[in-house]
């Protein structure tokens, strides 16, 4: 089938493509519409899901600060085996729930998850021994682990290269705010329930988290549109559900295809899994220091409510960071510089706690800071693009990324960040800033590799889909300027006044 070619006319640039997605100009009225439905349901169901993940994961943290400690007699090195429960169940289902979602709809995958989850993170309120702990802390990471690589690849599948790093950094964004409302709400509830019914307060923080976590999951089930070949979201219209798949065609993207052992092997003696993966565990690693926030504000004497509340600020700064960098990334067209720009910074905080100086200012100082260099949603952003073209390829590294790096996350804390060594943790807070300069020269490698790999095919950038989008477009209004004067095959609809029609031809 063969498009007839039309010469468009430059269309007038909007408000809109300055705030939000700087093509947004030369996108049909239909293509927007199918973008806000798209985002209205994605990213809610994402971010109230994500924040309630990041809720329930770090709510024991609060807890213990705040009287789970004392009741439970944990004295030891408890808190962090209980931590490692949770993180060694969080890595083993990363990479089989991207797998079962090509076979099963994400829709009612993610909604059996969650409401297990909050189950659990309820049930963790009658907690009264550690082995008891250790297996709830293990069930809730279970559930929890399918969401984090299950969005990313439905987010990758739906979005184009100017549209994905905000929505992922939107979608990330919900983590810190998550943790830090978990610092003002067990606050609140030290304050207003703490003894009610007989009850302490840590417990109550359970009791709420659950109930709020249970109806997001029921809302999944009835709302998410899953991927542009699964859909059947019955708020999109046909004519829309194949504007999906075309932009996801036109965008570079492969389809679904079948896994079996030709597959696996294909992916794993690409340089793509190993590099991606191997890299994001070094940045992942090197991003523990700020974990250990309340801990130390307990060694400086902090009240309870100052324990939860001054951590919860440094969230809010992350939080700020991590869409600036998406918005900053998707306006310049840039994935490089806010991947290295923010993690350079991440020598100055995790220097200062190696050093752990006097000055409760300036550790402090170093301890709210720690999160600027959370780029997670750009690193993912290109790890999609890089892996475009190939569908299952994409599945399994944005997958492995994150299982492997809470696979490393389950045992290393105990080597680096015993509870015994706190609040100055001499192993932990030395090896978070080596991890830092591994991460950057590691992502350094990546980059030469793409356009290494890039110039092999002779420039041609838009091969591999959106395999180098740093080596494509370095200034993404540029682009898009040169874009709107370009020569532009659409189907044949209105789009927008003095658009002409077109016809195709079989």
């Amino acid at each position: 089938m063969v498009d007839t070619i039309v010469e468009t006319k430059p269309t007038k640039k909007s408000f809109r493509s300055f705030i939000w997605d700087t093509d947004t100009y030369l996108k049909s009225k239909e293509e927007q519409r199918l973008l806000l439905k798209l985002d209205l349901s994605i990213l809610t169901i994402g971010c109230l899901g994500f924040f309630l993940k990041y809720l329930d994961q770090g709510n024991l943290a609060n807890a213990y600060i705040s009287g789970m400690q004392e009741d439970l007699k944990m004295y030891g090195n408890e808190y962090t085996y209980a931590g490692t429960c949770y993180t060694v169940a969080y890595a083993v289902m990363q990479v089989p729930s991207t797998l079962i979602i090509q076979k099963v709809r994400p829709s009612y995958w993610l909604a059996l998850m969650e409401i297990a989850w909050g189950t659990f993170t309820f049930a963790q309120a009658g907690t009264h021994n550690m082995a008891q702990l250790y297996s709830f802390r293990f069930l809730v990471g279970f559930f929890e682990s399918s969401f984090f690589p299950c969005l990313l690849y439905v987010l990758g599948s739906w979005y184009t290269k100017t549209e994905l790093a905000k929505r992922v950094a939107l979608f990330h964004m919900t983590a810190p705010l998550g943790a830090s409302f978990g610092g003002y709400l067990q606050a609140a509830v030290y304050k207003t329930l703490d003894g009610h019914h007989g009850l302490a307060g840590w417990r109550w923080l359970y009791i709420i988290c659950g109930i709020m976590t249970v109806p997001v999951g029921l809302f999944t089930a009835a709302f998410f549109p899953d991927t542009p070949h699964t859909t059947r979201a019955f708020f999109l219209s046909e004519k829309e559900r194949q504007m999906g798949i075309d932009r996801a065609t036109k965008a570079g993207k492969a389809a679904p295809s079948t896994i079996n052992l030709k597959m696996f092997k294909k992916v794993f003696t690409s340089w793509k899994w190993y590099a991606f993966v191997f890299g994001y565990v070094m940045y992942g690693s090197s991003c523990q220091a700020g974990d250990y926030f309340g801990i130390w504000l307990k060694s400086e004497g902090f009240s309870v409510t100052d324990r939860n509340v001054i951590p919860s600020c440094s969230k809010l700064i992350s939080a700020f960071c991590i869409v600036m960098w998406g918005f900053g990334s998707d306006y310049t067209g840039s994935r490089i510089a806010f991947l290295l720009g923010p993690l350079t910074y991440g020598l100055i905080p995790n220097g200062i706690l190696t050093v752990w100086p006097a000055s409760v200012k300036l550790k402090q100082f170093a301890f709210m800071t720690t999160g600027v260099q959370l780029m997670t949603a750009i690193f993912y952003t290109w790890a999609n693009e890089v892996c475009a073209g190939d569908n299952e390829e994409r599945a399994l590294v944005i997958s492995s990324m994150n299982g492997m790096q809470y696979a490393v996350a389950a045992w290393l804390p105990i080597v680096i960040f015993p509870q015994v060594m706190a609040p100055t943790f001499r192993r932990g807070f030395p090896a978070t800033f080596g991890f830092v300069i591994a991460a950057i020269l590691i992502i350094i490698s990546i980059q030469l590799k793409v356009l290494s790999e890039r110039r092999k095919k002779g420039g041609d950038v838009e091969g591999g889909g959106e395999a180098d989008p740093d080596a494509v477009d370095e200034s993404g209004s540029e682009t898009n300027e040169k874009r709107a004067g370009d020569i532009e095959v659409r189907d044949s609809k209105e789009i927008g006044k003095g658009a002409v029609d077109k016809e195709e031809k079989l």
